[in-house]
């Protein structure tokens, strides 16, 4: 569990056939100790890029719970699960800040250096460098709220205790600064050469931003629906992404164990094996749809402890015997047992391997559970949805809602393919689904409600975790009950945002404090952003 997933830079040597062992103990000098003539800032985009996608714990432990995508009954899943202060895991709250200014810090490096060597040769890797922070800050300031922006990562200029901006102005800043990086991306221009998103590919970089942009327009459409329009057709005017070759995704390695997928090495851990589900919210929505996806992302182990522990061996995916867990249920024997809980189907085995948990549906190990399976950053099928919903809106945004909506599912269920061959769902298949379930419009509020839940149901079969607790605060949708738990510190609610990492409070106390004053609800799980509304 307290494993680090720590990316040396030699995984950017390995994705790229044309590297040399000389460049590969290049790269794994030391960038702070090296001139701009012995290093590649290249290298340091696939390191930043690599480990913001490949979070792991940082994003199971809460969101994969709270959004009621994943259950469990093991004791540090309470947190999300159960909204519990669970042991010492509650500084996995403070994680994606941390991690979040180590990434972003990497990039100014990665800047400082090609402005050394050759800021006109570098312009494009300079300029996604700067699309790249807003991504990586974005995610930092949607889980906490106020943090270091204007001043963050200029310790090197004299800031030891960066002030922390208002999310409102982080917003105006983010989205004028990526016009701009969008803007000055230029085709004709030397590419990245260790670009593990879209490997130097310059008008697929101009899609993302454009997506990107979208997506923060979006978290608007609450506290300042007029600015959320019009960056969002600026957006949908610029070039979205335009089908699913455009997912942005970054692929991991199983042969280096510093390069493996952090969320499957976590989840391949006994306890987390034995115990994590899918939900049976997720399940039970994927059924009332008759949703393809559901034969290709669960399976029921095969009976008894023993059985149900053994990653090599393939459970049932017989579509009518998939049941998801409860959350809000652990193993102690107590009234919250899950052998106690209504529909419970019982266990597994029998004598003494019985497995209590044998019945539910896990996610399909061969699929998600792959060393060197993908971390998803963003789909063609997210963007899809957000501009059926800004066309929804009235807004002027190109294509109907409904197509939108369509494009959207089409590609949700396409998507499953990048995870792995065997997740591929059949083009009948998706065109029956598409079929019998038109967007219903018969009202607003209905078709935000289809248009959400959709979206809730990509990010999570595509174990992209924080944006799906994210558009989720958002939107609203899709409708969850909240589990109350004896002991919860939430009051039997949701969490709207995590706690800020413990060290700010000894180390930046007066500009911690001043944002804490100016949170909704407090330094808190119940605390609000600015946009949640």
């Amino acid at each position: 569990m307290r494993r680090k997933y720590v990316l040396t830079i030699l995984f950017a040597g390995l994705v790229f056939s044309d590297c040399t062992k000389s460049q590969l103990d290049e790269i794994n000098t030391d960038p702070t100790k090296s001139t701009s003539n012995n290093f590649d800032p290249n290298y340091l985009l696939s390191t930043a890029q690599f480990n913001y996608a490949n979070i792991g714990y940082y994003q199971l432990i809460y969101e994969s719970m709270m959004m009621q995508v994943l259950a469990s009954t093991y004791n540090y899943y309470n947190n999300g699960d159960k909204y519990i202060n669970a042991a010492n895991f509650t500084d996995y709250q403070g994680k994606i800040f941390d991690q979040g200014y180590t990434q972003s810090s990497t990039i100014r490096q990665m800047q400082r250096l090609a402005v050394q060597k050759d800021a006109d040769a570098y312009t494009n890797l300079i300029n996604i460098g700067d699309i790249m922070v807003v991504l990586i800050l974005q995610r930092v300031t949607d889980m906490y709220g106020d943090v270091p922006y204007s001043q963050a990562n200029k310790s090197e200029q004299g800031v030891k205790y960066p002030v922390y901006d208002r999310q409102q102005d982080i917003y105006n800043t983010m989205l004028s600064e990526l016009e701009n990086a969008i803007n000055k991306l230029d085709p004709a221009k030397p590419k990245p050469t260790a670009d593990l998103i879209y490997r130097g590919d310059i008008n697929k970089w101009k899609k993302f931003g454009y997506s990107l942009m979208l997506r923060l327009a979006m978290r608007l459409t609450k506290v300042d629906p007029e600015m959320a329009q019009k960056w969002a057709e600026k957006a949908s005017a610029g070039g979205t992404l335009a089908d699913v070759t455009d997912n942005a995704l970054v692929q991991t390695d199983a042969s280096n164990y510093n390069s493996q997928n952090g969320t499957s090495i976590a989840l391949r851990t006994l306890s987390d094996y034995r115990e994590v589900r899918w939900s049976k919210t997720f399940i039970d929505q994927l059924k009332k749809d008759k949703d393809p996806r559901i034969d290709v992302i669960s399976e029921v182990p095969q009976p008894g402890l023993a059985n149900s522990v053994n990653e090599n061996l393939a459970g049932n995916k017989d579509t009518s015997v998939q049941m998801g867990l409860p959350n809000g249920y652990d193993v102690l024997g107590g009234p919250t047992d899950i052998r106690n809980s209504p529909g419970f189907p019982g266990a597994s085995g029998s004598g003494s391997d019985i497995a209590p948990l044998g019945k539910y549906s896990r996610p399909v190990t061969s699929v998600y559970l792959k060393l060197g399976g993908p971390n998803f950053i963003m789909t063609y099928g997210e963007t899809e949805f957000l501009l059926g919903e800004a066309k929804l809106r009235g807004w002027n945004i190109t294509g109907s809602t409904a197509d939108h909506y369509a494009n959207g599912v089409n590609a949700a269920f396409q998507s499953m393919a990048q995870l792995d061959v065997q997740a591929t769902i059949e083009t009948s298949k998706i065109n029956a689904y598409l079929a019998s379930h038109p967007l219903d419009q018969s009202s607003k509020e209905k078709a935000l409600e289809m248009i959400n839940t959709q979206y809730w149901l990509i990010t999570g079969s595509t174990f992209n975790f924080i944006e799906n607790w994210f558009n989720w605060k958002r939107s609203g949708y899709p409708i969850l009950i909240p589990v109350n738990y004896p002991g919860n510190v939430t009051g039997g609610t949701i969490p709207r945002r995590m706690i800020y990492l413990s060290t700010e409070i000894l180390n930046n106390t007066v500009n911690y404090q001043a944002a804490v004053a100016r949170l909704q609800g407090g330094d808190a799980l119940t605390g609000r952003v600015w946009w949640d509304k």
